[in-house]
């Protein structure tokens, strides 16, 4: 009877398949103990994103006109410069300024650029 048995189990390969759920079971339970421990762990950043940080960009462009509306109910000025760059048309600015001395000065700042070409470029529009 136990030849029987065994050579009907070698015929069906049982032999080979029987051991198979137990290997899986200890493949399964195995790989997700190890993702456990590593999905648990803290990882330190050493650079963390800062979002109160004021973005400094220099870009040189040719600068076609300055438009500058000043709002003097608000204190503040809203500019406009348009470029004649195919890839950066137009850049806005606002600033806490309403005198045309301080604007003229900040807008060279800001822009690279000097006081009199500052003056040549740009176009006021004064609202209350």
């Amino acid at each position: 009877m136990r030849q029987i048995s065994k050579y009907w189990l070698r015929g069906l390969g049982l032999e080979f398949w029987l051991p198979l759920p137990l290997i899986a079971l200890v493949f399964w339970l195995s790989c997700s103990l190890m993702s456990a421990q590593v999905l648990s762990r803290s990882y330190g950043a050493a650079d963390k994103l800062q979002a109160d940080t004021q973005l400094e960009v220099y870009v040189s462009v040719n600068i076609a006109t300055i438009k500058a509306v000043i709002d003097r109910a608000q204190g503040t000025t809203q500019l406009e410069v348009q470029t004649t760059e195919s890839n950066l048309r137009k850049l806005e600015f606002t600033f806490p300024v309403t005198d045309t001395n301080q604007l003229e000065s900040t807008i060279a700042q800001e822009l690279g650029l000097s006081r009199q070409d500052v003056r040549k470029l740009v176009r006021y529009e004064i609202t209350d």
